[in-house]
């Protein structure tokens, strides 16, 4: 892609002040815009993308993780979900998958036995959504890893929330740092698209995490809050939500926060919910942690209270280890 190409798209993309989503000209649906995407698609050019290598490990291929965890909040006396809702486990594919691996997939899947006592969506690329909505289970439901910000029209390339609902879908995945720092969706637009999506009956994994030189200033609680509160200034309801909480020095890097740095963000948006939003919605809303999550961690982060759940990537295209990940309810059980 040429870089004056980017310039005038980003141009085009900021030019119009405000408007509302409601709106149906081109101008007000891309009123808040994308700002310039992170890092700078130019900068990794002399990266090579072979076909063993998705684009977006490639970006996080030099990210450093300290593995030394900030001061965790004091444990609580209980091990078992602080929130009232059912344990929620997400499967994002992202761009991947062909007709032939995805049949596999959903064999896999449909023959997986699951533990009842928890909601499992998996997120299919869009050219397959009809097929794995035909061929899934009903056990599992139906997510879009992604959707416009307003009712559809002459916006090439987009799918819109009606669409969506047309072929199935019940969730749709926000806000995922892969959109954020690659694509360069802002606070702003992601919150309206969630909006809209509500509006028009879909639920939204609304994901927030914080980069490794966030977290490695002292930030992560200060760039979560402020991505929540884009979330909390334009949704009419919490009612159908999921928080996700992502890492991104975690996503496609085989690093993974420890159960405790997970923990310590978790009860901190639950925290911030309860003092911005009300009780009850700190208490209802799932809040589920993503970032190489796999069948090997995933029973001992499951054990945390604040962790309702997890947003899957990698782990989620092998049926058999996505089980283990949601079996691992199991291991969320009171301990004294």
């Amino acid at each position: 892609m040429a870089s004056t190409s980017n310039t005038n798209t980003t141009q085009t993309l900021s030019c119009s002040s405000s408007m509302a989503v409601t709106s149906t000209s081109l101008a007000s649906q891309l009123s808040i815009g994308l700002r310039p995407p992170y890092p700078k698609i130019d900068s990794l050019s002399s990266h090579s993308f072979s076909t063993n290598h998705s684009f977006f490990e490639t970006v996080h291929s030099n990210l450093r993780l300290s593995l030394s965890p900030t001061k965790p909040s004091p444990s609580r006396p209980v091990v078992a979900m602080a929130g009232s809702g059912k344990f929620f486990v997400g499967g994002n594919w992202k761009c991947n998958g062909t007709k032939d691996s995805i049949s596999k997939l959903v064999s896999d899947l449909n023959s997986a036995k699951l533990e009842p006592d928890v909601d499992v969506v998996v997120a299919p690329p869009f050219l397959y959504i009809d097929q794995v909505k035909n061929s899934l289970s009903e056990r599992i439901e139906i997510s879009a890893q992604n959707s416009w910000v307003g009712k559809g029209g002459a916006f090439t390339g987009e799918i819109s929330v009606e669409q969506l609902k047309d072929l199935g879908c019940k969730w749709v995945i926000l806000g995922h740092s892969e959109r954020r720092h690659i694509i360069g969706e802002n606070d702003e637009f992601i919150g309206k698209k969630a909006a809209y999506a509500l509006s028009q009956g879909l639920g939204v994994i609304a994901c927030i995490g914080e980069l490794l030189e966030e977290r490695e200033a002292g930030r992560t609680f200060d760039v979560c809050f402020q991505q929540l509160k884009a979330f909390a200034d334009a949704v009419p309801s919490w009612d159908n939500i999921v928080i996700a909480y992502e890492p991104v020095w975690a996503i496609g890097t085989g690093k993974v926060a420890t159960p405790e740095q997970a923990q310590e963000v978790h009860v901190a948006v639950r925290d911030w919910l309860k003092k911005n939003v009300s009780d009850e919605v700190a208490s209802k809303t799932r809040i589920i942690y993503g970032g190489s999550v796999n069948s090997g961690n995933s029973a001992e982060l499951a054990k945390k209270e604040d962790i309702d759940g997890f947003l899957v990537g990698g782990a989620s295209l092998k049926g058999p280890e996505f089980a283990t990940i949601v079996n691992s309810v199991t291991s969320k059980k009171v301990a004294a």
